[in-house]
């Protein structure tokens, strides 16, 4: 079967369009997360060799490093998404006519659950890691494309936002309250900072494009 991130552009809309239950929202923020993160990697490159920006260009490398990896990450959660969503969608149809079944496939459904809540839980991780390479990215890349800064971060932003949803769909159904605390306490705080940095760092791009 193709991955969904080797499919044309064109293909993963028409797709994540359809009735099919994948590609859905986690794949998309992992994708709009990627494509976030490409962003500042172009800053990054069109920054290193420039004299002017000499000075800090050990620093730009180090953030484009980190920029790639991210990169590389997010990527991979595009297709892993659909993989932890698949068990769980098997398991809301298992049968509930016998006690016995309707224990199974309650257990059965905390598990899935937990699984499926995973990836837009790396989702949140790696777009707050790329919200934060696009802070420093913009204070110190080179300005003739500073707005693609600002582009990325939103990219980013929604990718935040997005996973967390898909977190909360999936955390509302679990019953283990130490595993539900535990991840809506890092999911309230890689939001919180996460849209803190993305906001006062899509400022900052706007403030140097009006000066």
């Amino acid at each position: 079967m193709t991955k969904m991130v080797d499919r044309t552009c064109v293909d993963f809309l028409d797709v994540l369009s359809s009735k099919a239950p994948v590609p859905g929202g986690g794949g998309a923020a992992a994708l709009g997360g990627a494509i976030g993160m490409a962003l500042s990697n172009m800053v990054g490159n069109l920054t290193v060799g420039k004299k002017k920006y000499a000075d800090v260009e050990d620093e730009v490398k180090e953030l484009l490093a980190q920029g790639y990896k991210v990169l590389e990450e997010l990527i991979v959660l595009v297709d892993k998404d659909a993989e932890v969503f698949e068990p769980l969608s098997k398991a809301y149809g298992l049968p509930t006519e016998t006690d016995e079944q309707k224990k199974f496939k309650a257990d059965t459904m905390e598990e899935c659950s937990k699984l499926a809540c995973t990836v837009p839980m790396d989702i949140m991780r790696k777009s707050y890691e790329g919200i934060k390479i696009h802070e420093r990215m913009g204070q110190i890349g080179s300005k003739l494309a500073i707005s693609d800064v600002g582009c990325g971060v939103v990219f980013l932003k929604a990718a935040l936002v997005s996973g967390m949803q898909n977190v909360l769909i999936n955390v509302n159904s679990i019953k283990d309250e130490e595993y539900v605390k535990n991840t809506s306490e890092e999911m309230k705080r890689l939001l919180e900072d996460g849209n803190r940095v993305a906001d006062e760092t899509l400022q900052l791009v706007i403030d140097k494009l009006t000066k």
